[in-house]
């Protein structure tokens, strides 16, 4: 374990040192991508965290719109990453996007499938038996891991992690995860200034529920089915 401690720090410090301008807090090429995989896999030295990140959020928000730029590579990171690091409200921002490059705008021309490529209606169509795989990315995965809040807490889902994030316009959440050990929900809604949440932990497996809301509290629960109620006057 040590041995390989110690070359992850090589690895880390040599990367760092070909790709890494820390003046600037820039990867090479500036690409989205770059930064993503860098935070998302301890690359990024602790001292350049929040700067790679505040150049990573103003690429998306400003540069590009509120869109992303990545391919095969960054996309299966892109959306889990933002949430990482405490930006899940930017990644809701690419999620709801309706223009090009975007999920949204594949439907406002009327895909049934995922496109392989962002722009598919203005190029050819490329592999189209791999667009599933190409540009769905982990979005499914960052719907019920982020938006409903669904995690393992321990290996196989033996321990759940129930902690739905609020963001955007968004005002409810219908979710389920079919774990091993049986289905996990979580659903939510808001109406006015009331949250309720409901959660059904499946038989064998212990959960912690954290309810959003400034009296929503964290519950440690068995297997069961959970009703939940919480007051915010600011949700979003």
């Amino acid at each position: 374990e040590r041995t390989f401690s110690e070359l992850a720090d090589k690895l880390k410090t040599a990367f760092n040192k070909k790709f890494l301008d820390p003046q600037t807090h820039t990867y090479l090429g500036g690409t989205q991508t770059g930064y993503v995989l860098a935070l998302q896999f301890g690359l990024a030295p602790a001292e350049q965290r929040d700067a790679l990140i505040a150049n990573l959020v103003d690429d998306i928000m400003v540069k590009h719109n509120g869109h992303l730029s990545v391919g095969l590579i960054g996309m299966q990171w892109l959306m889990q990453t933002l949430t990482d690091v405490g930006r899940p409200d930017v990644a809701w921002t690419i999620a709801t996007q309706t223009t090009r490059p975007s999920w949204g705008y594949m439907i406002s021309k009327g895909a049934t499938t995922i496109w392989e490529r962002w722009d598919y209606d203005t190029r050819d169509p490329g592999m189209n038996s791999e667009a599933l795989l190409i540009q769905a990315g982990n979005l499914d995965a960052w719907f019920y891991q982020t938006l409903a809040g669904i995690r393992p807490a321990a290996p196989a889902f033996k321990k759940i992690l129930i902690q739905p994030t609020v963001v955007g316009d968004l005002t409810w959440v219908k979710a389920h995860f079919d774990s091993p050990y049986g289905r996990i929900v979580s659903d939510w809604k808001i109406e006015g200034n009331q949250l309720t949440m409901d959660v059904t932990v499946p038989v064998n497996t212990t959960a912690i529920i954290v309810v959003p809301g400034k009296n929503g509290g964290t519950h440690e629960v068995g297997s069961g089915h959970y009703h939940f109620t919480s007051i915010g006057p600011k949700w979003n």
